[in-house]
């Protein structure tokens, strides 16, 4: 669940042997008066140690693409094979879905069968930063997303998200403990879409109070002159 980590680069430098004829070979060179003061030679051994937290971020890693594809294809079974048995995973619209079955649940109301609400989803999930590690065994990511949903009712909203996530290791593998799913709620396409319809309203609310109070103007004039 990490940015790519920057390698290490090294320069291994050799020195070339000539292997002439010893008669045949010139005389050397004398060195310059500020030989001693030129930098030694860089060689594999002088080069910075990896970092010890490396194995885990590239575990944590393989666990986001694994999980970003899982979502993007809709497939539960390698969703839920990456979660804690115990997982709680609150979602951006303030359910809560508990362990593995909760969340098939949830998928199951939102996405299938007769009354479900969204037609597809892609995610696209970036972190902000490396995971920070609590003992060897847990790690918090953390970052944004770019969300696209298609609802069954052809509507289709681009949602920028936010997400936290506790991670745990379970006998070798990054598993998902805890997952939340938020937004902006003061700016986000939903509530875009709320006011634009609420505008829609007061417009034609307008439009029909005016043919009124015309209709009724109408009535009593003609009731004055008779």
């Amino acid at each position: 669940m990490n940015k790519k980590i920057v390698g290490l680069l090294s320069m291994i430098c050799a020195g070339v042997a000539l292997a002439a004829d010893p008669a045949a070979t010139p005389p050397a060179a004398t060195p310059p008066a500020d030989a001693a003061a030129a930098p030694a030679t860089v060689t594999a051994d002088a080069a910075a140690p990896a970092s010890p937290d490396a194995e885990k971020h590239a575990g944590l890693r393989q666990l986001k693409d694994a999980m970003e594809q899982a979502l993007n294809k809709r497939d539960l079974d390698a969703l839920v094979a990456n979660v804690d048995e115990n997982v709680v995973f609150t979602t951006m619209n303030g359910d809560v879905a508990r362990g593995r079955q909760g969340i098939r649940d949830y998928f199951a109301k939102m996405m299938e069968g007769p009354d479900k609400i969204v037609d597809t989803i892609t995610s696209d999930f970036e972190p902000d930063d490396l995971s920070l590690f609590i003992g060897d065994d847990v790690a918090v990511a953390f970052g944004a997303s770019k969300d696209h949903y298609v609802l069954t009712d052809g509507r289709k909203l681009d949602i920028a998200g936010r997400w936290t996530a506790t991670l745990v290791n379970r006998q070798g593998r990054w598993l998902v403990a805890a997952f939340h799913y938020s937004t902006n709620v003061f700016d986000n396409p939903i509530l875009t879409t709320q006011r634009n319809y609420l505008l829609l309203g007061g417009a034609g609310g307008a439009v029909l109070l005016g043919l009124i109070g015309w209709f009724v103007g109408r009535r009593s004039g003609n009731r004055a002159t008779t």
